[in-house]
């Protein structure tokens, strides 16, 4: 058994995992890290820990501390770009640059589909990543999520707030202006993005956004949570290429650091 973290910028993500599957996944609020420790001691022995981040550091030493202190015997490996895992060949300029939870939801996706597809990621960031059919990673895009386009308006304006408002055909106020045109504006992407891959392709969807994205995409879709924690596993199974131990001096600095678990 091992587990996968996927710490992204809003919560983290976690799955057990054995050679026969999924074993259980579920997630944590930042700000409550105490009760995944107290599930931790629930959770039968473990052979490694492996993650991804994409968190603030002061995130990433929370998450370190906490498994530095109730899995202190248990190797914690981070997993990062390759130029090949998975079936999926990575197209970036320089494929150690390319983002390990886009990778992972890349490989996710391609274990899950061969046809090609376009890989959405919609959470704090949307990221919106194209497959060809035969796993070669072809580049992408990343854009602000939906909240954060929002919080962006209202920072950078003097007159429009921060909207909660619902979408409409044609918004005929400014809450729901606001709210019509982020969603427009990341579907809109997601669809000239798709629209560059051959007719058979498909649009895998995935991330906290996905119930507010899903119904504005006119196009062939398949939504698949925890696509990023999928990937991980699929790089488990294969090579120990682009896993790589945590450097013991690095949990000593977070145990060290003013960030705790709770």
């Amino acid at each position: 058994m091992f587990a996968c973290f996927d710490a992204g910028n809003s919560r983290l993500k976690w799955g057990l995992a054995d050679a026969g599957g999924w074993r259980g996944q579920g997630w944590a609020e930042w700000s409550r890290l105490d009760r995944l420790a107290a599930q931790i001691h629930t959770w039968p022995a473990l052979r490694e820990n492996l993650w991804v981040s994409v968190a603030h550091p002061e995130l990433e030493a929370r998450l370190l501390a906490l498994l530095a202190a109730v899995l202190p015997d248990v190797p914690l490996r981070r997993i990062h770009a390759t130029a090949q895992a998975g079936g999926v060949t990575n197209g970036y300029s320089a494929p150690a640059t390319l983002g390990a939870d886009r990778w992972c939801a890349l490989i996710g996706a391609r274990a899950l589909e061969r046809r090609a597809c376009l890989v959405v990621m919609a959470g704090t960031a949307t990221t919106v990543d194209s497959l060809d059919a035969a796993g070669n990673f072809l580049g992408g895009m990343i854009l602000p999520g939906i909240q954060m386009m929002k919080e962006s308006l209202a920072r950078g304006t003097a007159r429009l707030p921060l909207a909660d408002g619902a979408p409409a055909p044609f918004p005929r106020d400014t809450q729901s202006a606001i709210a019509t045109g982020c969603l427009e504006a990341q579907a809109g992407a997601i669809e000239r993005a798709f629209s560059r891959l051959p007719d058979a392709a498909c649009c895998i969807l995935s991330g906290g956004a996905t119930p507010l994205l899903a119904p504005r995409l006119s196009l062939p879709l398949l939504q698949r949570p925890n696509l990023v924690l999928e990937g991980m596993r699929r790089i488990h199974q294969g090579s120990e290429d682009g896993i790589e131990d945590s450097k013991p001096i690095g949990i000593l600095a977070a145990l060290r650091s003013d960030a705790s678990p709770s």
